[in-house]
């Protein structure tokens, strides 16, 4: 895979998996970064809905396909 870009982030895990489905369903191959980690440091989530060690997780897709993530993520706001 080529030079990875972030398309998405969001701490609401409903938001973050409608996301994920919407590239799947656009044939968009991602990887997820900071998803599984979310509450293996410090207090979590517990304030701010995610890790401020992590930061929010994000979704990543390859460069060449950062514009048509984007469309295909058009309407959902983190």
């Amino acid at each position: 895979m080529s030079d990875l870009v972030t398309v998405f982030e969001s701490a609401d895990i409903g938001l973050f998996a409608l996301a994920k489905a919407a590239l799947d369903g656009a044939g968009i191959r991602f990887i997820t970064q900071g998803e599984y980690t979310q509450d293996l440091f410090g207090l979590g989530r517990l304030y701010s809905g995610y890790n401020a060690v992590t930061g929010a997780p994000r979704i990543r897709v390859a460069a060449e396909n950062a514009e048509r993530a984007r469309q295909a993520l058009t309407g959902l706001t983190s």
